[in-house]
């Protein structure tokens, strides 16, 4: 703490000889310590759809960063989480990281920071990406973790984040069904889903352990392992909406599986006074906005809390 003191002493200092001073005030105000890097921060802010060019002509965007992010997000969480709840199981720690993470929870707190009125972007953007605030914060963490290192970040989530915007003790009891979830994101795409019990074993202590698969349209999806066959279910069906958030290729195959299932048999259609004629109907291309907007619907599914 003394050595944090000691180091925004020394920012400050130095801040009088900047001519940009306004923002590293302004961040210093929301992160509670002065950039060293402001250009981080900067880019945490950018969506892609701001059309900001480096001066070398490339686009810039907080893509990479909230990337970043999201991994070191669920390493401070996890810690955090693991410390505060001791002697709780794995799947009671898991589900509450994975609700604290969520968009909903990081939106919030987007807002009550002030964060989401500093993001850059298009105005036709706007309507279509609810989750912007959620991102940003995402690559917010990632600015800080190059910035100045992991001890900030979590710092920064422990006094500055968890506490003066999140209960753990109330967002701990608050029920998310993941399952119930992913079954509407795949009704909404009309994609066919399967829950497969692979496992089921005893661990050192005799507690049954349950592993579950999910399979989308015939392809291996994820896995999760619970102490009862609806636990694992719900972690599975956790995974599978975040790998789908993430994984577009893993999505594309998806969607190349589902339109095999669809294509229509070539149609023969005969008469007597007439030759065999064959029909083919052309193969459905998947365009981009259809797998963005598949994607954003899984983003949402994983990280909308049942009320």
């Amino acid at each position: 703490m003394l050595n944090k003191t000691f180091s925004n002493l020394i920012d400050r200092i130095r801040l009088l000889f900047r001519k940009d001073k306004e923002s590293y005030v302004c961040f210093y105000r929301m992160l509670g310590f002065y950039p060293h890097d402001i250009r981080y921060y900067e880019q945490a802010l950018l969506h892609r759809s701001s059309s900001v060019k480096s001066d070398q002509g490339r686009l810039l965007n907080n893509e990479r960063l909230e990337f970043l992010g999201d991994a070191i997000l669920d390493a401070v969480v996890g810690d955090i989480v693991y410390q505060k709840f001791e002697g709780k199981r794995e799947g009671f720690l898991t589900n509450t990281r994975s609700k604290i993470v969520s968009r909903e929870s990081l939106n919030h707190v987007a807002e009550q920071i002030g964060l989401s009125k500093l993001i850059k972007f298009s105005i036709r953007h706007a309507s279509h990406n609810s989750y912007m605030g959620g991102n940003a914060f995402e690559a917010l963490i990632g600015a800080i973790y190059l910035d100045r290192g992991y001890a900030y970040c979590q710092d920064f989530m422990e006094h500055r984040i968890i506490g003066p915007y999140i209960n753990l003790n109330k967002i701990s009891r608050k029920e998310v069904n993941f399952k119930s979830k992913f079954i509407e994101w795949a009704q909404k795409n009309k994609v066919e889903i399967s829950f497969e019990l692979i496992s089921q074993t005893l661990d050192e202590f005799n507690s049954p352990v349950f592993v579950s698969e999910i399979l989308i349209e015939g392809i291996h999806a994820c896995k999760g392992k619970g102490y009862s066959k609806k636990e694992s279910q719900q972690v599975a069906a956790h995974e599978t909406l975040n790998k789908i958030k993430k994984d577009s290729a893993f999505v594309e195959s998806v969607l190349a599986a589902k339109a095999k299932r669809e294509e229509p048999k070539e149609m023969i259609v005969q008469s007597e006074s007439e030759p065999k004629m064959t029909f083919e109907v052309e193969k459905a291309t998947l365009r981009s906005d259809d797998l963005e907007e598949i994607i954003r619907a899984a983003e949402e599914a994983a990280y909308s809390e049942i009320k």
